[in-house]
């Protein structure tokens, strides 16, 4: 339900927008191109599965974790067990 002068759906439609454009940001910043064999950091080779997974790929996996700050998602059960709560 639109209010005032927008349509039915302007709401979603801006929503939709948005996450267009965030993944065309996004994707515009992956790195494109032939891989490296080595690494521009350290020198080591980059395994050829890196290399096929992620075309442009300039760093080994060790380097680009510490450009990217180490930076770790740790997952934990949001639901927890009856199990996890007792702890």
């Amino acid at each position: 339900m639109a209010g005032g002068w927008s349509k039915d759906g302007a709401i979603q439609e801006q929503i939709d927008d948005s996450v267009k454009d965030a993944v065309r940001h996004a994707t515009s910043r992956l790195p494109k191109g032939e891989s490296a064999k080595l690494c521009v950091e350290c020198g080591d080779p980059i395994p050829k599965a890196r290399r096929e997974a992620l075309p442009g790929v300039k760093t080994c996996v060790p380097c680009q974790m510490e450009r990217d700050g180490g930076n770790r998602v740790e997952a934990y059960n949001r639901r927890g067990s009856k199990g996890s709560q007792m702890r």
